[in-house]
C-alpha cells in the first residue's frame, strides 16, 4: 500500500542533513554544556553555533535567544512571561479568535488570573480586521499577541502591519511563528514584534526543540526557574542534540524556501482544483491569496470528516482534520467557526499540507481516489438523499486558488 503524507502542518520528518548534525551528540559528544571540562566543550560549542544560526534565520543577536522545548512552551513563556512583567502597568491582551490552542488556553489561563482578554473575531476569509484590532486597544493593554500563519487554513495575518499598531501605541508584541518558520521570511525587525516563537519539527527538525525571540529591553518573568541556562530566563539542561539541529534545520529552509515556495505553491493548485472540480460541493477555507504555499483547507457538505481521513488512512493517504493538537476532540474547529461555517459543514473540513517529499504523483493518486470516496460516504448519508430529492443541496461558491 502506498503511504503518502499531506500533514505536514502537525508535523515533518527529520530531514537527513538534520539528523547528521544531531548524531554526534546523541552518542559521542553527550557532556552537559554547562560543564567547564572537556566533555562538556563541545556540546556547548555546539549549542552556540546552533544559536548563531536560529539568530541569522530571524535577524536577531544572540542574546535575544532562548531555546525551549517546544513552540507551546515559546507561546507560554512570551505570554505568561509578558503579563506576569507588565502586570502593574496594566492587565489587558488582545488575541484572536482563531490561535492556536498554546496561545488561546494560555490566555485562558490568565484570565483566570485578573487578566481581561479581547479576542479579536475574523472574516469568512479567515482575515483579520487591522480597525478592530486599534479600536481595541486600551491605556491597560500590556500585550498583543497574534499568529503570523493559521495553522489550519494558511492564512497569513499581516503582522508587520500588526507591529506598527502595537509600536505606535507602546504595547508589547508576540507572533507565533510556528506555521510560519521555513514558508516565509521570518526578519524580526521588519516584522517588527518584540516576541516570536518558533518550532522544530514544523520545520524539519526533531520534536522537542523550539525558540523564542526576545527584543532586547523586553521584560519577561521566566517560567522554568533553575541553573543559569539560557542567560537566567529559562532553567533547565539543554537539549543539546535537538537544538543542533534546529540550527541546521534553519540553515536548510532559508538555502531553499524560495524554489520549496514555489514548488509547493504549484502542487496545492493541482490539489485544490483537482478536487474542487470532480467533487461538487466543495468549499476552500480561507483566504484564496494570502495563505502559505502548503497548505489547503476544504469543507465537503455532507461528509464526516473524520470518517473521511479513516477512508483516505485505508489507501494510505495522511492528512487532518484541523489541528492536530485536537485531535481526539468532538468539537468542530474553532477556527472554522469564528470564520462563520456551521458546526456540520466545519465538521466535514480536511486539511492537506505538504511537504518536501510530496510529488505530483502524490497529489493525483489524491485526486483520483478521493472522489469515489466521498460519493460513496454521501451515498449513505440520509442527509444528503433527503437534500438532493428536495433539490436543496448548497453549492458553495468555488474560490479561485
Amino acid at each position: 500500500m502506498k503511504r503518502i503524507y499531506f500533514d505536514h502542518n502537525a508535523t515533518t520528518p527529520v530531514q537527513a542533513e538534520v539528523f547528521e548534525a544531531m548524531l554526534p551528540f546523541l552518542r559521542d559528544e553527550w557532556g552537559n554544556p554547562s560543564s567547564i571540562h572537556w566533555a562538556g566543550r563541545a556540546p556547548r560549542k555546539a549549542v552556540e553555533e546552533a544559536r548563531d544560526k536560529v539568530c541569522r534565520f530571524l535577524n536577531c543577536s544572540a542574546a535575544e535567544l532562548i531555546f525551549t522545548s517546544s513552540g507551546s512552551e515559546s507561546d507560554n513563556l512570551a505570554i505568561k512571561g509578558t503579563a506576569f512583567a507588565k502586570k502593574s502597568k496594566g492587565n489587558h491582551i488582545i488575541t484572536t479568535k482563531v490561535e492556536h490552542p498554546a496561545v488561546l488556553n494560555t490566555c485562558k489561563y490568565l484570565e483566570r488570573e485578573g487578566f481581561e482578554v479581547t479576542y479579536l473575531g475574523v472574516d469568512a476569509d479567515g482575515m483579520l480586521s487591522l480597525d478592530e484590532l486599534r479600536a481595541a486597544i486600551r491605556p491597560q493593554t500590556i500585550l498583543i499577541t497574534i499568529m503570523y500563519v493559521n495553522n489550519e487554513t494558511g492564512v497569513i495575518f499581516p503582522v508587520d502591519e500588526i507591529g506598527k499598531i502595537a509600536e505606535v501605541h507602546a504595547v508589547t508584541f508576540h507572533t507565533d511563528a510556528v506555521q510560519a518558520a521555513g514558508k516565509l521570511p521570518l526578519d524580526v525587525k521588519l516584522l517588527r514584534c518584540d516576541l516570536l516563537s518558533i518550532s522544530g519539527h514544523k520545520l524539519y527538525a526533531p520534536k522537542g526543540v523550539g525558540a523564542l525571540y526576545v527584543k532586547k529591553g523586553a521584560r519577561l518573568i521566566p517560567l522554568i526557574h533553575g541553573g543559569h541556562h539560557e542567560r537566567n530566563r529559562r532553567g533547565g539542561t539543554e537539549n543539546v542534540s535537538g537544538i543542533a539541529g534546529l540550527g541546521r534545520a534553519c540553515e536548510i529552509a532559508a538555502r531553499d524556501m524560495d524554489k520549496e515556495t514555489e514548488r509547493l505553491g504549484r502542487l496545492k493548485h493541482r490539489l485544490e482544483r483537482g478536487l474542487m472540480d470532480r467533487i461538487p460541493h466543495v468549499k476552500l477555507n480561507g483566504h484564496s491569496e494570502k495563505r502559505i504555499a502548503n497548505t489547503a483547507n476544504l469543507s465537503f457538505e455532507f461528509v464526516e470528516g473524520e470518517s473521511l481521513l479513516l477512508n483516505l488512512d485505508m489507501i494510505g493517504i495522511a492528512a487532518s482534520s484541523g489541528s492536530a493538537c485536537t485531535s481526539g476532540s468532538l468539537e468542530p474547529s474553532h477556527v472554522l467557526v469564528s470564520m462563520g461555517l456551521t458546526p456540520e459543514i466545519s465538521h466535514g473540513s480536511v486539511r492537506f499540507s505538504l511537504g518536501r517529499a510530496n510529488t505530483e504523483e502524490e497529489v493525483d493518486y489524491l485526486i483520483e481516489k478521493m472522489p469515489p470516496i466521498v460519493e460513496r460516504m454521501r451515498g449513505m448519508s440520509p442527509l444528503w438523499n433527503e437534500a438532493e430529492k428536495k433539490g436543496a443541496l448548497i453549492d458553495f461558491e468555488k474560490k479561485s486558488c
